[in-house]
């Protein structure tokens, strides 16, 4: 059970390592200053972090032995969540993006209605 668990674990990380490249990917094409860092080829853990302009910066850790979200501004910690919390926080970073999406050609007409 517990070798399952572990290999589960490994998994998660490596998917959400991902998904921190493209969404760094995504708010660079949209003008934001974002980098995710990986450490080798595994994919076992990742720093990402976005400026939100006005010193405003996040800063969300992923690795073996924990995740964090981070927000600051000024170079002063305004939040620090952990775990589900800061996966939730991330998610809600990930809606903004896709709310503020610039609509493509096919969808300006439904953007007039």
């Amino acid at each position: 059970m517990f070798l399952r668990l572990a290999h589960q674990h490994r998994q998660f990380v490596q998917d959400l390592v991902m998904n921190l490249q493209a969404l760094a990917i995504v708010l660079e094409r949209r003008g934001y200053p974002a980098s995710c860092y990986t450490c080798g080829d595994q994919m076992n853990s990742a720093s990402f972090m976005v400026s939100l302009g006005d010193n405003h910066l996040i800063r969300f850790l992923v690795s073996d032995y924990g995740i964090t979200w981070t927000e600051m501004r000024d170079d002063r910690e305004l939040m620090k969540l952990e775990g589900a919390e800061a996966i939730n926080q991330l998610q809600e970073l990930a809606n903004l993006v896709k709310e503020f999406a610039p609509a493509s050609s096919g969808n300006k007409a439904l953007a007039k209605k």
